[in-house]
């Protein structure tokens, strides 16, 4: 059956890594616009527009929390042609819908749907497994990483360029055009993978997002690790959740000036995940790596909270880029704690750590922000949000110390049922 998928799987490969890569340069591409254009809808100003910027991202993050599971087990039942084809479609139009939108209402909607079906990851790695044989996955798996990362890296800039020159829901239109000639691309070249006989019943008990923290409750001894990844990453959603509206208010930044901002902010985090990381783990080992990523973190949070010129952003991008090791140190800490027949259920609970921090975190930075930046607050200070992130930064540290002795027990034997 395999070889059968292979021969069209070549062609396929290459849709499932631009229909990633679409994906994440829709994500990037609208956070430089995102505020204007909720300025626009709203009639408020940067400072009550970026609290509807927090519903927004939160209305995103909980749909794509949902979803991710439903995905992948609709997948299972149908086939993964209908499942991928169906989800970029609906992402397309509904960036078309973002770009018309004439309130926020529709503006809302418009994220609802967005978060539901970008949740395509899922079906997008179970269509890499069926086509890959067993020699080749981690490649290929590697290979859409990148394509993560690229988007991430051309999305905002991408989006800044075209905002400047065209206008705030100009780039909205680019995406939606890219992901309906992707959409043509798949139809005629995506082949279905998955086999009936392998298709299963849709069931809800396997369709629950909740259901992978009961992975927790088995190994006690990654709890406190837990809490340290979940604080970290709750941190981590002051910059994406409101460095548009800070860089505006702060700097009175462009979108472009912003766009590009965010773009140094990806090359220098693919420099030190995808290089540096290689070489400083071997060598100084997972816990020292973590304790060195978070401790950056904080200081890069802090300076990001008071700096006084536009220009000082730059270092503290690169600098701050060293943070990069804090998760994959955590991630491995708590792989080697765990039995080897139960990685996947982890990376299911990791996964889910981060998207409850999604919900989370950009509804409480933009509240932050939004109360420090008015013409009410009692206290103006833009990068409010930056340092309750160096805070919580801090706090993550403190439960990785508590930690450090009851990590150093050998790996468990055996997973329980």
């Amino acid at each position: 059956m395999m070889s059968a998928a292979r021969a069209p799987g070549r062609n396929a490969l290459f849709f499932i890594f631009i229909t990633i890569l679409i994906n994440m340069i829709g994500f990037g591409v609208i956070m430089p616009v995102m505020p204007d254009l909720v300025m626009e809808v709203t009639g408020l100003g940067r400072s009550e527009a970026a609290r509807w910027g927090g519903l927004l991202s939160m209305a995103y993050a909980v749909m794509q929390f949902i979803m991710m599971p439903v995905m992948g087990s609709l997948s299972d039942r149908y086939g993964r042609r209908p499942i991928i084809l169906g989800s970029l479609a609906a992402y397309s139009f509904d960036f078309l819908l973002m770009a018309l939108a004439p309130s926020i209402a529709v503006l809302l909607a418009a994220r609802i749907l967005a978060g539901s079906f970008a949740a395509t990851f899922t079906t997008a790695n179970a269509y890499i497994a069926d086509i890959s044989p067993p020699e080749k996955r981690a490649a290929n798996f590697g290979l859409m990483g990148a394509a993560f990362g690229l988007g991430f890296i051309i999305g905002p800039a991408l989006g800044g360029i075209i905002g400047d020159e065209f206008g705030h829901r100009a780039p909205f239109y680019a995406v939606s055009a890219l992901g309906f000639i992707n959409l043509i691309y798949g139809w005629i070249f995506l082949p279905e993978t998955h086999a009936k006989e392998n298709r299963r019943a849709f069931d809800w008990r396997r369709a629950n997002a909740l259901g992978a923290f009961r992975h927790f409750r088995q190994y006690p001894v990654i709890l406190p690790i837990a809490l340290t990844m979940f604080l970290y990453q709750l941190a981590h959603w002051a910059f994406p959740s409101v460095w548009a509206y800070f860089a505006g208010e702060r700097f009175g930044w462009s979108p472009k000036q912003i766009g590009f901002s965010l773009m140094a902010v990806g090359l220098t985090s693919a420099l030190v995940q995808g290089g540096l990381t290689r070489i400083v783990m071997p060598k100084f080992g997972e816990r020292k790596a973590a304790f060195f990523g978070a401790s950056v973190a904080v200081i890069a949070y802090l300076g990001y909270g008071v700096v006084p010129e536009g220009w000082m952003i730059y270092p503290l991008i690169a600098f701050g880029a060293l943070a990069g090791f804090t998760a994959p140190a955590l991630q491995g800490i708590m792989s080697r704690t765990v039995p080897a027949d139960a990685q996947g259920q982890l990376q299911g609970a990791i996964g889910s750590i981060n998207g409850v921090s999604m919900i989370i975190g950009p509804l409480m930075m933009t509240q932050i922000f939004a109360a420090f930046s008015g013409k009410d607050a009692a206290v103006y200070l833009p990068g409010a949000p930056f340092l309750v992130a160096s805070l919580l930064t801090a706090l993550a540290i403190i439960p990785l110390f508590a930690a450090i002795g009851k990590i150093q027990r050998p790996r468990i034997a055996t997973a329980q049922p």
